[in-house]
């Protein structure tokens, strides 16, 4: 049971169809016949592949001005309460 993705030349939606045996293609918003199948991509995935997507991502985050800001904050909150919560020295 194949995917196909089409395009209607009359109104030009784009969509993907689950073609069976007695599946007519017809675009759903124009009801169109005359349509255009495209060339599909595919993904391929792995445990490997996930892994660099997370860094890559992780690493752009880290690499934004809001994330450092935020860590900056976050650490200086901290400092104050440690200054804060500690006993005064004799």
């Amino acid at each position: 049971m194949p995917i196909y993705e089409y395009e209607c030349r009359g109104c030009g939606d784009q969509f993907e169809l689950l073609v069976l045996k007695d599946t007519v293609a017809a675009c759903p918003e124009c009801g169109s016949p005359d349509l255009e199948q495209l060339i599909s991509g595919f993904a391929v995935s792995s445990a490997e592949i996930s892994r660099a997507n997370v860094k890559a991502a992780r690493s752009k985050i880290k690499a934004s001005k809001g994330y450092v800001d935020r860590k900056v904050a976050e650490a200086e909150d901290i400092r104050e309460h440690i200054k804060e919560s500690s006993p005064p020295k004799d």
